[in-house]
Formats: structure tokens, sequence, C-alpha cells
């Protein structure tokens, strides 16, 4: 199906800034955002109703956004001692930033996955449903989902703690996989035990930082 999807942020805004940036974003409304090459066929688009349908850069499938969520990205420009020209390692340290700040509060061990893209290929069609490098878990259970999008400039990594469950995303697909809905058994802030999100967002600028703090580019 040929259907043109907005991006969800203004890619070519975020490529033009010299400084390393923390993002807190934020979404008015539901927001479902399918992956860089992810065909919009997977969905069944008359499902969708209020929900608004946005494309991000960047691997992985389907995430539902909410408002309640605590969604944080950094652009880390070329240059930047955080910067690496190794995928891998930026996964992985992007996720252990979110790791060092969930111990103190979370009701488990916060563990980062160090492996490659795990899970069954056909349940990565939602990005919660998969297992992929940097990404956080509790307990075995998904607690950090994680993607990044490179470019010569810089990387830009996108990560979000979900503050509701996504299991309504599998009515919105065309053909739902077995084990679809199991493997979106997610972590969200209250099941962390994350009563303040406000306190961790603070302990993950300390962790990660310095940075300077900007509003979001969101296409809204």
């Amino acid at each position: 199906m040929s259907i043109e999807v907005e991006n969800l942020y203004d890619y070519d805004a975020i490529r033009q800034l010299r400084d390393a940036t923390m993002f807190v974003a934020k979404v008015d409304s539901a927001t479902l955002v399918l992956g860089s090459s992810q065909p919009i066929d997977v969905l069944e688009l008359d499902r969708l109703d209020s929900i608004v349908l946005r494309r991000r850069r960047g691997g992985g499938g389907l995430v539902l956004l909410r408002p309640g969520d605590l969604w944080i990205d950094w652009w880390i420009p070329q240059g930047d001692e955080r910067w690496s020209n190794d995928v891998h390692v930026s996964s992985i340290r992007s996720g252990k930033w979110w790791q060092s700040a969930l111990n103190p509060f979370v009701n488990g061990v916060a563990r980062v996955h160090n492996g490659s893209l795990e899970g069954d290929p056909a349940l990565r069609v939602v990005c919660f449903a998969g297992r992929g490098p940097g990404e956080v878990f509790v307990d075995a259970r998904k607690a950090v989902g994680l993607t990044q999008w490179r470019v010569r400039e810089g990387i830009f990594v996108s990560t979000v703690i979900h503050g509701s469950p996504s299991k309504e995303i599998v009515d919105l697909l065309r053909e739902p996989p077995p084990g679809i809905l199991e493997a979106l058994d997610h972590h969200v802030l209250s099941t962390l035990g994350v009563g303040e999100p406000e306190d961790l967002l603070e302990d993950l600028i300390k962790v990660s930082g310095p940075w300077r703090m900007s509003p979001s580019p969101l296409n809204n």
C-alpha cells in the first residue's frame, strides 16, 4: 500500500544540532510509530480511529506511544566523546545509562542486553516483543526499548519506558503472529516501582550528561 506517512521528528533539524542534546519527548495523544523500513500494510488502517500514525528513522518494529510514557532521546554529534562508529557500542552505552539510573528505583535488577537482536523474527513486527542490543530488562521483562539512527553528523538514540501496556497494538495488526500477546508482557513505570519519573529522569541526566536540554522537534 502506497501511503505517505509523516516522520515522527523533524530529522533535518536534528542533523543541524551542534551540541549533544537530550530530548524529553511527549506526544499529545496516542501515536503509532512505524520503523524506518516497515511496510504500512502490516496494519489494518481502518482500526486506527484517533491514533496518529508516524514513521521514525531507526530500526525495529511498531511502537505505540502515549502521553504517560517516559520517552527519552539523545542526539550525539560526531566529535562528542560519547559518539562511536560502532552501532553496538552506542546501543550498549545508552542502555547502561538507563541501567545505572533504574537500579536504585526498581523492584528487581535492571540488566542490559549485550547480545545481538534476538527473538522470533515474526514477533519483531512490534518493538517491545523483541530483544535488541542496549535494551534494558528487569527480571527478564523488557523495561526500556531502544532504537538508533545514524548519519554522518551523529547518532540519534531513542528510548522509552511505557506508562501503560501496549497489547492493544495487536488489534491494529493485519496478521498478528502467534505468541505476540505473550511477547508483549513488558514492564511499565508502575510495575517497575517508579513512583516519581522526575526523580528517575534527574538521575538519568546525571549518569549520561552533560547535555543541552531541548524541546523535541516532533511533527505533531
